[in-house]
């Protein structure tokens, strides 16, 4: 295993999420690629937004999500593994298919958030989504490891 593609949205899965992709890096001498899709905002008003407020309000999610993939990057870099961070902006789902496929990645690390069924038929599930179409491996870190890594740092 060469790459990891490890996608992370910041919630609270991405401490389980990163503490397992340090694990397998580690284990395997592999790169990692830390990976975040930003989702831009959905405009839903007869009204409209002005551009301004619009274009400012992404400007402030990209500045936040660089500024938190570079403290991931430095934290794993600081653990001697091979890192680098990749920003996107889509559907997270359709982001990390192309970007696991563009980076060739032999291995796709992301977690779950535990939602029901109803929620996934609704708003459509990253994971599953994932898990169908990916052209690797894909590993699901559960939301029960969450729970664990809190446990384990108390």
């Amino acid at each position: 295993m060469k790459t990891l593609l490890v996608s992370v949205d910041f919630s609270s899965a991405t401490r389980a999420v990163v503490d397992t992709a340090v694990e397998l890096a580690k284990a395997s001498d592999a790169q990692v690629i830390l990976h975040h899709s930003l989702l831009p905002p959905i405009v839903t008003t007869e009204f409209g937004i002005a551009a301004e407020m619009v274009q400012e309000t992404i400007e402030i999610a990209e500045k936040g999500a660089r500024h938190q993939l570079q403290h991931l990057e430095d934290e794993l870099t600081a653990k001697g593994l091979e890192v680098t961070s990749l920003l996107t902006a889509g559907p997270a789902a359709g982001q990390i298919l192309e970007q696991a496929a563009r980076k060739k990645a032999d291995l796709i690390v992301l977690g779950s958030h535990g939602h029901t069924a109803l929620y996934d038929l609704i708003v459509g599930g990253t994971t599953h989504a994932v898990l169908r179409k990916a052209g690797c491996p894909v590993l699901v870190v559960p939301r029960r490891s969450v729970k664990n890594a809190k446990r384990k740092k108390r």
